[in-house]
């Protein structure tokens, strides 16, 4: 059966320290369901406390790289697609996630947003700033689903799982 894959996106170096804290353990949760935690890969901000937190917990990273660079690559992701694409990777971040949670707020982590709602993928807002979740919320209402705790995002992404899918927590985190 197929691996549940979860993508947390967010802001690089302006990640501000809330965000540094929610990703990595957003990371360790999301191992802990036994699901893969797809980020951009880098070694940086949310995508690098997220892989942390993942590797904490024994978890399986996928980090999807803008550009063909080892050495900014985070130190704890198993599995690195090089895409050489710029920004346009970030359509294969979420389109490659069963479910997107946005942790934090820059414009790379808007533009993700915007592509997973064009690709119908659910959003799960992890973040402080109202405007960000008033815009997104009145884009795509039944796409959006704002949480005030990483606790709250994890119920969440089981909550829409199970809604178009099968999954079940007997499942071992997978399809």
């Amino acid at each position: 059966m197929r691996k549940i894959i979860v993508g947390v996106m967010g802001p690089g170096e302006k990640a501000t320290a809330n965000d540094l804290e929610n990703a990595y353990e957003l990371g360790c949760l999301i191992a802990q369901q036994g699901w893969i935690l797809l980020t951009g890969g880098r070694n940086a901000g949310v995508m690098d406390a997220a892989n942390k937190g993942a590797k904490s917990a024994n978890g399986l990273t996928l980090g999807i790289l803008s550009k063909n660079d080892r050495d900014s690559i985070s130190n704890d992701v198993d599995i690195a697609i090089f895409t050489d694409m710029g920004n346009a990777r970030n359509n294969i971040n979420v389109l490659s996630s069963d479910v997107v949670i946005a942790c934090g707020m820059g414009a790379g982590t808007a533009s993700e947003i915007a592509l997973a709602l064009k690709g119908n993928k659910p959003i799960i807002l992890l973040n402080d700033d109202a405007e960000s979740q008033v815009f997104f919320k009145k884009l795509s209402p039944e796409n959006v689903y704002i949480v005030e705790s990483v606790v709250d995002a994890i119920a969440t992404a089981k909550a829409i799982l199970n809604k178009i899918s099968d999954f079940s927590k007997d499942t071992d985190g997978e399809w």
